[in-house]
């Protein structure tokens, strides 16, 4: 066994003890779907950032930095501000909120906060996140099995059933504490691989000045912050584009669970410092992956999104290629964690216990929990091998959809008491619509990415919508 497997094998198995371990502490299903709300700034902060960045973060981005050099900070800057705003803006006040009203999910807020005994908030919030999660999840599948693949060869739908496998084990043993605790190490490797292997990559390169040198004679405008473009191009493609991408972190229940499940509002601001420390190092790195590869192995690569796991084996010792590897594969699965809990939380708290009536014992919702919650992986792992033509197709609004379906209307739920039910349900409503239709018009799709019309267009819809509402 090579090094490079045994760093991978390592990780899987600190990941299963930690589910094993955290199997005992559920007891009620507030346990299992927010960890009995007793988690730390340290552990949440780290959750949050881990669970935020899916396999996009070690592959996609260096991918794109490697394509389209200096100009992807464009992007860099939107995310780091969106997440900024999230901790600000909603954290503090999304969890003193959901505990005034004995909410678990989103959609429970919703009804709770609104008085909506029609139950169309909770109907709507609950068929947006399973429309989206179910097929947002089997993706996670499908790029664990291309990670394994391109690494270690292994066939991938044998990749694909190891990382859905191993996700699904300490997400039904733990719930939202192992899910919690196993996004702490995986943003841990996720951001040492980010800081380490750009710094190692220009060592081996020759130093800053020999890859500076390298890339100006490839591209000269690889370096530019602007990417050589000017004008509307660089002020509505490269800026608004890219920064627009921030929106998306505002409206992502996997995230806004964190928030909801840490212990207490005054751990807020220490989680704020937290989770924008790692930001500032680990999106600093993750781009200079794909800029640092891009002098390293020149303008070759096939598959742009390969340039993480080339760069790490080509500079780094076996074993500690594995770890770094490993946190490609910890992106997919701190995301697909998260994810798999909201879907398991809209099926038993939101479908079952509120919209079907139906209760059990405290025990026996945790049992029940984890037995949807293996459900759920199967079937996503099902969509990810016999659908992954519509999964493809869903997951490009999945960012969008849900963040102009839930960040608008949840903002001005939070700062403004003019916000009504019917302004909710009108701003998740567009914000859903409005992501779909832009996407699939190529006039509108050729303007300005969609998440920014569709968050706008949803913040304006629950603002009108509640005005006219508000005597309601």
């Amino acid at each position: 066994m090579n090094g490079v497997a045994l760093g991978l094998i390592l990780y899987i198995v600190l990941m299963l003890f930690i589910g094993a371990y955290t199997y005992r502490y559920m007891r009620t299903i507030e346990d299992f779907l927010l960890g009995g709300r007793r988690l730390g700034a340290l552990v949440i902060a780290f959750s949050e950032r881990a669970s935020g960045e899916s396999a996009w973060f070690l592959l996609g981005l260096p991918g794109f930095a490697y394509a389209m050099g200096m100009s992807v900070f464009w992007t860099v800057i939107g995310v780091a501000l969106g997440i900024f705003v999230s901790w600000t803006v909603i954290a503090k006040r999304l969890r003193w909120e959901t505990e005034k009203y004995g909410a678990l999910t989103i959609p429970d807020y919703f009804e709770a906060k609104f008085k909506d005994d029609s139950r169309l908030l909770r109907i709507a919030s609950t068929a947006i996140i399973l429309l989206f999660y179910l097929f947002y999840l089997g993706a996670q599948i499908i790029g664990a099995g291309k990670i394994l693949n391109a690494t270690f060869g292994i066939d991938q739908t044998l990749g694909m059933l190891i990382g859905a496998s191993v996700v699904a084990l300490y997400t039904m043993a733990g719930g939202f504490t192992a899910v919690a605790l196993t996004d702490l190490v995986q943003g841990v490797i996720m951001l040492v691989a980010a800081v380490l292997l750009p710094i190692l990559g220009i060592a081996a390169i020759g130093g800053v000045g020999e890859m500076l040198s390298k890339l100006q004679s490839m591209d000269p405008n690889f370096l530019s912050i602007t990417g050589g473009k000017a004008g509307r191009d660089l002020l509505v493609g490269t800026i608004l584009g890219g920064m627009g991408v921030g929106l998306g972190y505002m409206g992502q229940p996997h995230l806004l669970t964190r928030y909801m499940a840490i212990r207490s509002t005054r751990e807020v601001k220490k989680g704020v410092l937290i989770a924008m420390l790692w930001v500032l190092l680990a999106y600093w790195g993750a781009p200079f992956i794909g800029i640092v590869g891009k002098a390293y192995f020149g303008p070759e690569i096939a598959d742009a999104e390969h340039v993480m796991p080339m760069l790490a084996t080509a500079v780094l010792p076996p074993i500690v290629a594995g770890f770094v590897i490993a946190g490609a594969v910890a992106a997919m699965m701190s995301t697909a964690d998260s994810q798999l809990l909201v879907v398991t939380s809209a099926v038993v708290e939101d479908i079952y216990r509120k919209l079907l009536g139906r209760d059990l014992s405290q025990r026996a919702l945790v049992s029940f929990s984890r037995w949807i919650t293996l459900g759920i992986t199967a079937f996503a792992l099902v969509l990810a091998l016999f659908a992954k033509n519509l999964i493809y197709w869903l997951v490009l609004y999945a960012w969008s959809g849900l963040g102009a379906s839930f960040g608008p209307p949840l903002l001005l739920s939070l700062l403004w008491k003019g916000t009504t039910r019917w302004g909710v349900l009108a701003g998740m409503l567009v914000g859903t619509l409005t992501t779909i239709i832009w996407y699939n018009v190529p006039l509108l799709k050729g303007t300005v990415y969609e998440l920014i019309p569709a968050f706008t267009f949803s913040l304006l819809a629950t603002w009108a919508v509640s005005r006219m509402t508000r005597k309601d």
